[in-house]
């Protein structure tokens, strides 16, 4: 599941508030029993990740299976047919967000491979698992249209259909990604808090299977959401960062271009730089941005830069820029031209996701009576 961006003067509401104070006690758990916990997360395939996706999600993969969590990472190349006509390059756009991963520091299942804190991650795709997608069947049966009406993702992406009519595989977007959670038995989830409501249905689904289904037996465990401890950035338009709006520094992009966009980034009419997200949003994502890759404090930051303006700001912000992610950069060119290991790390993930899968496709349907 792959966080989205909220603006930086957003409110948080009781809901968000209770979802960091547990996620505050869910990071200190992971500190001292990493072992118990299972993540599933990922990404559309749609086009190469960039510098939100890397710092809201990537590193926090890279952090977690450090910290010896298991991760599953889907790459949902079903969904990317929700909100489009065209499929596009999946193939193409699949191979460039498993680079993406490997180069940020994700250590894949491959064969008898381990990762840092235990075994690699695995890497699998949607079209790849028949038995994960054949799950959306019993738990569509678990949730109302209206409740899927009312989710708060479905409801943008049919605003933004413009007046065009929704899709099914769009309606029913949240339980195919109820179906990613709680097909590997996931217990916990980094989302941005703009997700909250999708890890809510996945929470229904799992107590209603239990209850209708399994006559209270905990088949699936109700999984928890892990809110990201960094504030996701603005695209260099001061709107959400997209990689389809032309608007984010994708991670394969060079310095020169890498420096063109920043140099492109809003900003506004006050020369003194200051770290203001509620007022000054486009200057706070830059100030942010170059203090993510440098890991001095936002403030500190705008005060080195001073009156110097706009123009000084983005040559700090694209000095940090390029420099943090130099070394990435590199690996991920080595990694271009390794095809066969690209190959293998996706075949093991699928032949694991597989074996998982099937498991839970046969408990569910040994508990909805359907085996002989």
């Amino acid at each position: 599941m792959s966080d989205s961006t909220p603006t930086l003067a957003a409110s948080p509401t009781p809901s968000v508030l209770a979802a960091r104070h547990r996620s505050v006690e869910l990071e200190e758990q992971i500190a001292s029993t990493p072992g118990r916990f299972r993540v599933l997360t990922g990404d559309r395939p749609t086009g190469p990740l960039h510098l939100g996706h890397y710092f809201g999600t990537l590193a926090n993969r890279v952090r977690l299976q450090a910290a010896g969590v298991e991760v599953f990472v889907v790459i949902a190349d079903y969904q990317v047919i929700t909100d489009r006509d065209v499929a596009g390059d999946v193939r193409g756009n699949v191979r460039e967000v498993l680079l993406d991963h490997l180069a940020a520091g994700v250590v894949p299942r491959t064969g008898t491979r381990t990762g840092p804190g235990g075994p690699g991650a695995t890497i699998f795709t949607h079209s790849s698992v028949p038995a994960l997608n054949q799950l959306l069947l019993p738990f569509l049966s678990l949730v109302t249209v209206a409740e899927l009406q009312r989710n708060p993702t479905v409801k943008a992406e049919a605003a933004a259909t413009r007046g065009r009519g929704m899709s099914g595989l769009l309606l029913t977007y949240p339980v195919h990604q109820a179906a990613d959670i709680l097909f590997c038995g996931a217990n916990l989830v980094p989302v941005g808090q703009d997700q909250l409501p999708h890890l809510e249905t996945a929470r229904s689904i799992a107590r209603r299977f239990n209850e209708r289904y399994a006559a209270g037996r905990e088949v699936f465990a109700e999984p928890e959401a892990l809110l990201s401890p960094v504030p996701l950035l603005l695209g260099t338009d001061g709107a959400k960062m997209s990689k389809s709006a032309g608007n984010a520094i994708a991670l394969r992009a060079g310095e020169d271009e890498t420096a063109a966009l920043i140099r492109s980034a809003r900003t506004d009419a006050q020369r003194r730089i200051t770290y203001d997200p509620a007022h000054r949003p486009e200057v706070s994502s830059l100030l942010l941005t170059a203090a993510l890759c440098t890991g001095a404090s936002p403030e500190a930051l705008a005060e080195e830069v001073g009156d110097g303006g706009a123009a000084a700001l983005k040559a700090v912000v694209t000095e940090a820029v390029n420099e943090h992610l130099r070394p990435l950069r590199a690996r991920r060119r080595e990694l271009a031209d390794a095809d066969d290991h690209l190959r293998a790390v996706l075949a093991a993930g699928n032949e694991h996701a597989n074996v998982v899968a099937d498991r839970t496709l046969s408990t569910v349907q040994e508990a909805l009576g359907m085996t002989c």
